[in-house]
């Protein structure tokens, strides 16, 4: 077979960059320093980022180092430190290391033999600190096809946002859309540390997107601090960009700590209704208490609060019809 290095064109890195240091980052390292320490920290994990390529190649082996493969108390190995790999729409496997601790790991998928676009969809825990594609020693390496959305949506946002807890990388809501849509994204959700700080607000306003969603109200520590931030995190995005759409959203496990979640969705609600006073045509509003439907409610979380890939597939059935229509427009 014939090795590639993933930074090796025509092989093609989404969702991210890589830093002075040839590392994989999800965001410039000196903003994220400004944010918090655990910000700082959390760049470098695979949330969004994707390595696509072309092949017509039946065999694809890969080979990864990752940093560490410590065991997370909610999501399965194969979420935390596995990859998804995409032959175009369909999943033809997992790439994981057997068991926790382990650092460098191999496996070889089957695909078609037709010339189509590969994903690989990084780990949502881990970082990547090497990976390896092989293909058939006959079979072609192409530069993968340009995205129908090749402006990417920008999601800023909780543990959620960033995956918590689905399975696998493939199946939380912000993969489940974008997918969908055929549309590049930049997944920047933190577990616990996206507060709405205006530094990270200065950060995303410079990012060329198509669509922002801003899902943080989870990680508002209080409902006061959500009062505080939200409109003037909202404002500073907008006075940017004026005719950006931007989708606001609330959090998903609504019906546990019910009273306080009303608070915040009035909070996030009424930074929606001041811009539509003000004349703002291209803003939009989902109420997380919708997210989960009415039947089997209780299934949708893990924990009462981070969805199950139940909970991941319906949020993605109430948020894509939202996101497609505003690139249609």
């Amino acid at each position: 077979m014939r090795a590639y290095n993933f930074k090796d064109a025509p092989i093609k890195l989404f969702g991210a960059s890589l830093n002075k240091n040839n590392r994989i980052v999800r965001m410039d390292e000196e903003v994220a320093k400004t944010v918090n320490e655990f910000t700082a920290v959390r760049i470098f994990s695979g949330a969004g980022v994707r390595i696509r390529f072309k092949t017509n190649s039946k065999h694809i082996k890969l080979r990864a180092r990752v940093e560490s493969n410590g065991i997370d108390w909610a999501i399965p190995l194969s979420g935390s430190c596995g990859m998804d790999i995409f032959e175009e729409q369909e999943r033809i496997g997992n790439f994981c290391p057997k068991n926790y601790g382990v650092l460098e790991f191999e496996d070889t998928f089957e695909k078609s033999d037709k010339l189509s676009n590969i994903t690989i969809m990084l780990p949502r825990n881990e970082p990547v600190l090497d990976l390896e594609i092989s293909i058939d020693d006959d079979a072609v390496m192409l530069e993968c096809d340009p995205y129908t959305y090749e402006k990417p949506i920008v999601f800023y946002g909780s543990s959620i946002t960033e995956g918590g807890c689905s399975s696998t990388v493939g199946k939380c809501y912000t993969a489940l859309v974008t997918r969908w849509l055929d549309s590049d994204y930049i997944n920047l959700g933190f577990s616990g540390n996206a507060r709405g700080e205006q530094t990270m607000a200065s950060y995303i306003k410079n990012l060329d997107m198509s669509i922002f969603v801003m899902d943080y109200d989870h990680n508002a520590p209080t409902v006061e601090h959500l009062d505080a931030t939200h409109e003037p995190f909202f404002k500073a995005i907008r006075e940017a960009n004026p005719t950006l759409p931007i989708l606001m959203m609330t959090k998903p496990d609504f019906d546990f700590g019910k009273e306080e979640n009303i608070k915040r969705r009035e909070i996030v609600r009424r930074t929606y209704d001041n811009a539509i006073s003000s004349g703002d045509k291209n803003v939009y509003f989902i109420d997380g208490e919708t997210f989960f439907g009415d039947k089997d409610r209780s299934l949708c979380t893990v924990e009462k609060c981070h969805p199950t890939d139940l909970g991941f597939m319906k949020m993605a059935e109430v948020v894509y019809p939202v996101l497609k229509s505003i690139l249609e427009k």
